[in-house]
């Protein structure tokens, strides 16, 4: 009896210790307040609790309130220290390399890969950021004007003749096919399965709670990535049986790297990179996209003062029947104005992780080794202090900023080194399908559907319009 005794007594001062180290964690100097919620689960499932409002996300909101801009907590069993504080995101982001390095959980990783471009560094990761820029870069995109412009409006005539669209889908639709195309030569009509539908539940599986269980989102997430990875490795055997002898896309490019000798792409390292240039250039965009038709739609003037922007590069142009060129591109100044702050309240990239790689001192706290760091770009966005009415949809407060920077409020495409190198193709699919649409159609709200909000993120889901070509 006695023995059973001390047998419980010593576990019950075991499990006791464990806790209490788990709620205080080590560290050479002070860390920032906060909760480290349950042992193993920490605070997880307050985190992916749904977020009801178009305000800073509530877990995030409610400990700021509490703790201070700074704070700790844990996240799917990594202890985790949360920025909302602006000075303390762009210092993460500047220190890219020497004081922290990116990361992201386990779940992240799972869905993009172990060799995605997110989790490479150093040198490997400049070297696959150069290959993406001569697709994305200045001479990419001036080459690829038209065919944006020539799908932005072959898409509206195609909507047009329906009763109806639900444009998250429609657009989403639309920026997939243009991109796989230049991706990977992909044709929905030649193929005999739907790429797409591989990526079509990726946003809710990404930031939902990481079961791998049949019927939950992030296990849809992972089946999806299997089945658009595997369409990956066919498409690069096809190619490595029967070599292209005009390379006319980004993979052929990709293929003459791995070809190389001495080179470092594996494919491994490859097939990642395609498959994360799929996924993150149409589903932020089309996001990104749907919100902006439904805030010019809640805004007549916004809408009245976008359009005649755009009127006015038409009125201008000598040849009435000829496309957009750069410099009319380059000349939307309102029109980008309209773009940041679609970014600013869409708060697309909810959350950027890092990893610090040494005890980090910032103001009166210490972020210890080998803890992650969570920036919330909603925090900074939606900062009263900064933005004037932050939930109000304002453009015009752009108008005495750098709109293609990143800032330490405003970090929609990220910042420092890992700065989106994607940013101005969306900006550049943004203002063409902008200017095809107000230029050449109205639009009538058929269906509200419902603001999809999960932490720090929200979207339309079952927006339907209709619409109407305008009469000259």
């Amino acid at each position: 009896m006695l023995a059973l005794f001390i047998w419980v007594s010593l576990l019950l001062i075991s499990i006791t210790h464990w806790v209490h180290s788990w709620r205080n964690p080590k560290c050479k100097g002070k860390l920032p307040p906060g909760s480290m919620g349950f042992p193993l689960l920490g605070e997880t499932i307050q985190f992916f609790k749904p977020n009801t409002t178009s305000d800073i996300p509530f877990f995030i909101k409610e400990r700021v309130k509490k703790y201070g801009p700074i704070f700790k907590t844990n996240l799917v069993g990594r202890p985790v220290i949360v920025s909302a504080d602006p000075d303390l995101s762009y210092y993460v982001f500047q220190q890219e390399g020497r004081c922290f390095q990116s990361w992201y959980p386990d779940t992240f990783t799972n869905v993009f890969g172990r060799k995605n471009v997110g989790s490479l560094h150093g040198f490997m990761y400049k070297y696959l950021k150069s290959m993406v820029l001569t697709l994305f870069g200045y001479d990419g995109l001036k080459k690829m004007l038209p065919e944006v412009e020539l799908t932005a409006n072959k898409r509206l005539e195609l909507w047009s003749n329906q009763e109806s669209v639900e444009l998250k889908d429609a657009t989403a639709s639309m920026i997939f096919d243009l991109t796989a195309k230049k991706l990977i030569s992909h044709d929905p009509d030649k193929s005999s399965e739907n790429l797409r539908d591989n990526f079509a539940a990726f946003i809710q599986g990404l930031i939902s709670f990481p079961f791998d269980i049949p019927g939950t989102a992030y296990h849809k997430c992972l089946k999806g990535r299997e089945n658009a990875m595997r369409m990956l490795r066919n498409t690069l055997e096809e190619r490595r049986k029967k070599p292209r002898k005009n390379p006319s896309d980004f993979f052929d490019y990709v293929m003459e790297e791995i070809q190389k000798e001495g080179t470092i792409l594996t494919e491994e390292i490859a097939l990642d990179l395609m498959f994360v240039l799929l996924f993150a250039s149409f589903e932020t965009t089309s996001l990104a996209l749907t919100l902006a038709i439904k805030f010019l739609s809640d805004d007549p003037e916004v809408l009245k003062r976008l359009t005649e922007e755009h009127e006015t590069i038409l009125r201008n142009r000598e040849d009435a029947g000829s496309g957009l060129t750069w410099e009319e591109y380059k000349s939307m100044t309102y029109t980008f104005q309209f773009i940041n702050e679609t970014a600013r309240l869409a708060n697309i990239v909810p959350a950027i992780f890092r990893k610090a790689l040494i005890d980090i001192k910032f103001k009166d706290y210490t972020i210890p080794a080998g803890w992650a760091v969570m920036v919330c770009p909603p925090a900074v966005h939606l900062n009263p202090e900064m933005y004037e009415d932050p939930l109000v949809f304002n453009p015009s407060r752009w108008e005495e900023s750098n709109a293609n920077n990143a800032s330490k409020h405003f970090m929609a495409f990220g910042g420092g080194l890992r700065f989106c190198v994607g940013t101005d193709f969306t900006k550049l699919q943004m203002a063409v399908f902008l200017h095809s649409l107000v230029t050449k159609y109205r639009w009538e709200e058929i269906k509200g559907g419902n603001i999809v909000r999960i932490p720090g993120l929200q979207f339309p889901n079952g927006y339907h319009v209709r619409l109407h070509r305008k009469i000259h």
